[in-house]
């Protein structure tokens, strides 16, 4: 996970430091060291690369201290699904959306219990696959050397081929693994793009025994998958109700029913471009050009968005301190977006939502959106108890030093917040 924000505005004391009038108490902590988990990427919470990850720790403090396996629990932007596989040790009922379809992909591999298959079989299958799959992708064959394309299409039909489903899933992130190193795709930014360092990476895939470095990448990441998942059942998971809901419109469904517990970690400002990251996995999983644009024009920066009321003078004043009008119009969309939602699901919350989120830059200047969720959700009869301060120790997100537009010292940090908020009585 990725947080921003301003380094003075977020000094405190070692204990506490009182935020506002209205706020609770903000207290420094390493998610890290208050969980027993050795990793973010322990046992299956690290499988695939997804974007701003939500590391395990901090839903295992809130479901530790906050919640009994009575409650359920509830994340609208799911993402890679680790609120599910966190729930699923606690033995909470969760529910989970998200508007890119991956969710429902990797989560089901993520908690599936580890089955035997024949690696060297699958590799043979694969060698000798007389299968084809094109990406239905108008653009695929600029993301790939043309020596590579025949090679790809035999590989993935005979993933659309299989007929043992666990076998498959098994098989799901270790190909598209693979697979996207051998692409064009820069994969250390946040969105699929080339630059020259993947140009020169692909050409020295291209002078090697590229075949049998494939094979063998695959094979490594297959047993990587099988370990992480015999990890994650040493882990105790329940038996538990769930139900995961994606490829839809966040922003505007509705809970059908009450939910105890809301955790999640919303898009940033300057990160609401999922489904470009994704699209080069899920045009090679079958979804077709026309459903990945139709998702891809309900992210924030492209969507219509209706204006709502946001009961927070700390977001009129960012706002104001914005002198370009397309940036307004982009600042206020995605406050919009999230108040909106956060507004319209609160209702269907009974107890307690957790949302964890950083200060994001906005021309170099620091966005808190801890605290303007601290005050217009005070008005809908939310209390904030406290907020919990981390240090990020990884970072996937493209930063500058500089802002290039306006040419000031980026207002980012290496701080993220759970902000902890309580229904009144």
């Amino acid at each position: 996970m990725d947080g921003k924000g301003d380094q003075k505005e977020m000094m405190m004391n070692k204990k506490t430091v009182k935020r506002a009038p209205t706020a609770g108490k903000v207290e420094k902590v390493s998610f890290r060291d208050l969980v027993d988990i050795p990793s973010t990427t322990h046992a299956t919470f690290g499988l695939y690369n997804y974007p701003a990850k939500f590391i395990p720790h901090v839903i295992t403090h809130v479901l530790e201290n906050y919640t009994d396996p009575k409650m359920s629990v509830f994340d609208p932007f799911g993402g890679y699904g680790t609120v599910g596989t966190v729930s699923k040790i606690s033995g909470n009922d969760y529910e989970m959306w998200d508007l890119n379809p991956l969710l429902g992909i990797l989560h089901p591999i993520s908690i599936m219990k580890p089955v035997t298959i024949d690696i060297q079989n699958i590799i043979k299958g694969m060698k000798n696959s007389k299968e084809k799959f094109v990406p239905d992708w108008e653009r695929h064959q600029n993301w790939f050397k043309k020596e590579f394309l025949p090679f790809l299409y035999r590989l993935w039909g005979y993933y659309h081929s299989l007929q043992d489903k666990k076998t498959k899933m098994i098989l799901t992130i270790p190909l598209l693994k693979t697979t996207r190193y051998f692409s064009y795709d820069d994969m250390q930014r946040q969105k699929l793009s080339k630059s020259h360092r993947s140009e020169k990476r692909v050409e020295k895939i291209l002078a090697s025994d590229w075949k049998t470095l494939f094979f063998q990448m695959l094979e490594r990441d297959i047993i990587r998958i099988q370990n992480g998942q015999e990890e994650y059942q040493r882990l105790h998971p329940k038996k538990t109700k769930y139900k995961i809901q994606t490829g839809i419109d966040v922003m505007q469904q509705n809970l059908k029913e009450n939910k105890d517990v809301l955790i999640t970690s919303p898009p940033y400002v300057q990160s609401q471009e999922y489904m470009r990251q994704a699209k080069l996995d899920l045009y090679w999983l079958g979804f077709s050009e026309e459903k990945i644009r139709e998702l891809s024009k309900l992210e924030i920066p492209y969507r219509n968005v209706e204006p709502c009321p946001i009961y927070s003078p700390t977001y009129e004043k960012c706002l104001n301190r914005i002198e370009e009008d397309h940036i307004r119009k982009i600042f206020q969309r995605y406050f919009w977006c999230m108040i909106g939602t956060f507004t319209r699901l609160q209702e269907k919350i009974n107890s307690r939502m957790f949302i964890f989120v950083g200060h994001s830059s906005t021309r170099g200047r620091s966005t808190p959106i801890d605290v303007i969720l601290i005050e217009h959700l005070s008005k809908f009869g939310w209390i904030h108890e406290k907020t919990l301060s981390d240090k990020i120790v990884g970072r996937r997100l493209f930063a500058y030093s500089i802002n290039p537009a306006s040419k000031r010292k980026d207002a980012r940090t290496t701080i993220e917040n759970l902000v902890i908020f309580k229904r009144r009585s």
